[in-house]
């Protein structure tokens, strides 16, 4: 466990000393290797492991029989050419890191990015949930896409995403605020243009899967009610102090952060029916949220300046130090973190 203080604590430091530049660099690349060649390290280890084992010998074509196609094509490709198991951990986490820096190199603070990403996002997503980790990058890159205003990209990598981990296609519901104002009727075509993508994820049994493993069940991934906690308070901070303050210093990703703030929000409907769901959802919009946090140092006019600036700071910290103190879950899990290659 220790491994991972010494990590966030190197971080914290970096982020204190730096914004980007070298140093930028070499924790970036550290923690793609952190990541990527973990050895029988995350909850997913022995999950993909079996994936893996399972397309041994199979063709490209088989991909298209399993929804989700990118995460099976990926790991068919891998084999033909002769790579290990750990090189998927290794390309999921590249492709993890690499839409993510660039979602942070846009700001002005990319270290405390990464900083501010590790006890929660990193943790969770490239060290645990490989697929999802991809469809984050990627959607990171579609944030981008929102941002430059350019519709085609947006939805290329919304549905690029998707063929890794389904959920992401309720993001082209965002699609028509590109152009338009974020408006109720334009909310309304946003759910028409989800529509297809929903009847996709229903026919692909996605829905029905997590429906029937987390929807009155009462299984509640560990510590999923604090992080959608977090992401909810998150938002409604946003929308109430910081949202007039955000308009006037940062107007090019006003929209697609106030559109993320009210959906953090919203994610507050979902605390009676399954927290789980909530969750996984949530992951998506932690980006943005680390976008909100890493940049208050840099809105004018903030009051109580100093309290806003390091609430973030000290919220994830306690959040990463009783999740890695009381958790059961992440001593199964994250330890003792081992590097190698696994050659299976």
């Amino acid at each position: 466990m220790t491994v991972y203080y010494a990590v966030y604590g190197l971080l914290l430091a970096l982020a204190r000393l730096v914004r980007r530049g070298p140093a930028y660099w070499l924790a970036l690349v550290g923690l793609t290797l952190f990541a990527g060649l973990r050895y029988w390290v995350g909850c997913d280890f022995s999950g993909y492991l079996n994936n893996w084992e399972l397309m041994r010998g199979a063709t490209l074509p088989v991909a298209f029989a399993f929804s989700e196609p990118a995460h099976w094509a990926l790991i068919i490709l891998l084999q033909g050419w002769g790579f290990a198991y750990t090189h998927l951990l290794l390309v999921a986490a590249i492709i993890f890191f690499a839409g993510f820096h660039a979602l942070a190199r846009r700001q002005p603070h990319p270290m405390a990015m990464l900083a501010l990403a590790f006890p929660v996002l990193i943790i969770n997503m490239p060290m645990s949930g490989i697929r999802q980790a991809e469809a984050i990058g990627l959607m990171c890159l579609a944030f981008n896409a929102f941002v430059d205003r350019a519709v085609v990209r947006y939805v290329a990598f919304v549905l690029l995403a998707a063929l890794f981990h389904g959920s992401a296609m309720v993001f082209l519901a965002l699609a028509p605020f590109i152009r338009l104002r974020f408006s109720f009727r334009n909310a309304l075509l946003g759910l028409v243009l989800l529509a297809p993508g929903l009847w996709l994820m229903a026919q692909s049994g996605a829905a029905d899967t997590a429906i029937s493993r987390y929807v009155g069940t009462g299984i509640d991934a560990a510590g999923a009610a604090f992080r959608l906690l977090i992401l909810v308070l998150s938002g409604a901070a946003y929308l109430w102090k910081i949202r007039p303050l955000w308009r006037e210093a940062f107007p090019a990703d006003y929209k697609l952060v106030t559109i993320g703030a009210w959906m953090m929000v919203a994610f507050f409907a979902l605390f009676p029916i399954s927290s789980v769901i909530g969750d996984r959802f949530g992951y998506y919009l932690i980006p943005l949220q680390l976008v909100i946090f890493a940049r208050l140092p840099y809105l004018p006019g903030l009051p109580n300046r100093k309290l806003w600036i390091a609430a973030p700071w000290v919220l994830l910290s306690l959040v990463f130090v009783v999740w890695t103190t009381l958790s059961g879950h992440f001593h199964q899990c994250y330890v003792p973190y081992q590097m190698g290659i696994y050659e299976g």
